[in-house]
């Protein structure tokens, strides 16, 4: 069980993890051993997720949802299975928490007397050397 909130944790029944051996250099170690964790959740089937987490997830991690309604995320950064199923486990709480508050509206705000003022003479500036340019008149 992962918990995610105070009123929200993500049942060990929807999660399976499978494993795999890490790429990378690390010689016997990395050949022998399935350190790696992969962590896939059947997101599609949750219906405690509350309905605007569920689209804001669905919107910003639409790459990490497969056809089947699943979400994929692997760990192979340390060399032990326990520490990459914590890893896998923090990836996904993380994940969560990053869309569970809806994302502020952004208060539209006018340009102030001296931005404008800049604007106009960096205008200008770019005229009077477009000016220059030109051939001069006898």
């Amino acid at each position: 069980m992962i918990v995610i909130k105070d009123n929200f944790y993500i049942p060990s029944l929807e999660i399976d993890f499978q494993f795999a051996r890490s790429s990378g250099p690390g010689g016997q170690n990395v050949n022998k051993v399935n350190s790696k964790a992969i962590l896939s959740w059947q997101f599609s089937e949750n219906r405690n997720l509350p309905e605007g987490v569920r689209k804001r997830f669905e919107e910003r991690f639409s790459n990490r949802i497969n056809s089947d309604g699943q979400v994929i995320i692997h760990s192979e950064r340390y060399r032990d299975r326990p520490q990459n199923i914590k890893d896998c486990e923090d990836k996904l709480k993380e994940m969560l928490l990053a869309v569970w508050q809806p994302a502020k509206k952004r208060k539209p705000t006018k340009p102030t007397r001296a931005s404008k003022e800049k604007r106009l003479q960096a205008k200008k500036g770019r005229s009077e050397t477009k000016k220059n340019r030109q051939k001069i008149a006898y």
